[in-house]
């Protein structure tokens, strides 16, 4: 190490010292998918008593209504787990944000449920990187900094929904960044060396319900509307937005049904990526036209739900001081720490929407999430530790 006074070289071991490992693994054998609302409880719970360490108000809060298009087309509420909120010196000069999730891709009947230890120091399992290794690396850091008598303020959100966007949690996360001097979000490293993600695109998921009219395929196909054939020529349209920075993803079509009737009902759903907010509002405006044409064309209606939940995340200058923070933090603890765009979201872009400086993959380092292979290398535990405990105390002293 070196650039270490004595005081930040016992904060670090401190950090890297933490029971993260033993954490981690009771916390990953439960199933959180975002679905599994027991599961999320059981997990939330764990949470609340593991944060309860903390010198701050700990707190389940309720997620907001949140609605989706069924198969059907109907518009249903879809029901999600509590919010983790804690906060610590809420009067003080100087306070940021630390954010997480604890809901994984995993629904509760998926096959991969439970965690393997492999060689070299890797245990695979369900939402270990992604990201209950990161809650673990945030509560150690935080613990070692309450024992170094810091006077930084800040706050915890740890949602229950930032694997299908955030939308209960979209409002929490705009409420808590109010007023920040920065924010760290503990999602695993973008490359298994440790790489942070920096610029990230917006991303806005759509479910077009178009209504056409039944009919009789053979005596009078004429009097039908077709909803299925609407329903491909506005796939066809949206693809044809696609174009550098913006990707489009049309992702499903659901609808049909027998082969003599005309098909009256039909889901699309699609997803699109704008890499500027300036792209973002010209695809909201031709996804909107492109409707009206669909609509008027095929003489169907179309309901449209959705939205972009996640804007666009540039690297400003703010951003930039704060990664350069963090990378001279790396320096002196003998991490070297680089960051590059990404094509993945996380709530990291809605922080930076509020205005406010964020790096958003401080947790560990690992990698084929989402997928049955999902690692953890069990060294970054302490390694990632010890990177937060000294940038955050060093947030404490310093203005961006």
């Amino acid at each position: 190490m070196t650039g270490m006074t004595a005081r930040e070289t016992l904060l670090c071991d401190r950090a890297a010292a933490a029971p993260m490992e033993t954490q981690l693994r009771a916390w990953a054998t439960i199933n959180s998918g975002t679905g599994n609302l027991a599961g999320l409880a059981d997990v939330a719970g764990q949470l609340a008593d593991a944060f309860a360490v903390l010198p701050g108000e700990v707190a389940l809060v309720e997620p907001a209504m949140v609605t989706a298009i069924d198969r059907e087309g109907r518009e249903n509420e879809v029901v999600h787990g509590r919010h983790l909120v804690v906060r610590v010196r809420p009067g003080a000069e100087r306070r940021v944000l630390l954010t997480g999730h604890m809901d994984t891709v995993f629904a509760v009947d998926h096959p991969f449920q439970t965690l393997t230890d492999l060689p070299d120091g890797v245990i695979n399992g369900p939402g270990t990187a992604d990201m209950k290794g990161g809650i673990a690396v945030m509560l150690a850091a935080l613990q070692a900094l309450e024992n170094d008598g810091s006077a930084l303020g800040y706050d915890v959100m740890i949602n229950s929904d930032e694997e299908t966007g955030s939308a209960s949690s979209a409002a929490l996360i705009a409420e808590l960044a109010r007023g920040k001097a920065s924010a760290l979000t503990y999602e695993p490293a973008a490359l298994p060396d440790g790489t942070l993600a920096g610029a990230r695109p917006g991303s806005g998921n759509f479910s077009f319900s178009i209504a056409g009219r039944a009919a009789h395929a053979g005596r009078n196909p004429q009097d039908g509307r077709n909803a299925i054939v609407a329903a491909a020529d506005l796939v066809l349209r949206l693809s044809a937005l696609r174009r550098d920075g913006l990707s489009v993803n049309p992702a499903r079509i659901d609808g049909g049904g027998p082969n003599n009737v005309v098909p009256d009902r039909a889901i699309v759903r699609a997803n699109l990526r704008p890499l500027t907010p300036e792209l973002e509002a010209e695809a909201r405006l031709a996804i909107q036209s492109i409707a009206a044409a669909i609509s008027l064309e095929h003489d169907v209606t179309i309901h449209m739900h959705g939205g972009f939940g996640r804007p666009p995340k540039p690297l400003t200058p703010a951003a930039e001081t704060l990664f350069g923070l963090v990378r001279d933090a790396g320096l002196d603890l003998g991490q070297t720490i680089a960051w590059k765009a990404t094509g993945g979201v996380c709530d990291g872009n809605n922080i930076a929407a509020c205005g406010i400086p964020v790096v958003d993959t401080m947790g560990v380092r690992g990698g084929a999430i989402h997928s049955d292979q999902e690692y953890l290398i069990l060294a970054s535990l302490a390694e990632r530790a010890a990177l937060s405990a000294l940038t955050l105390s060093r947030l404490a002293e310093r203005n961006l």
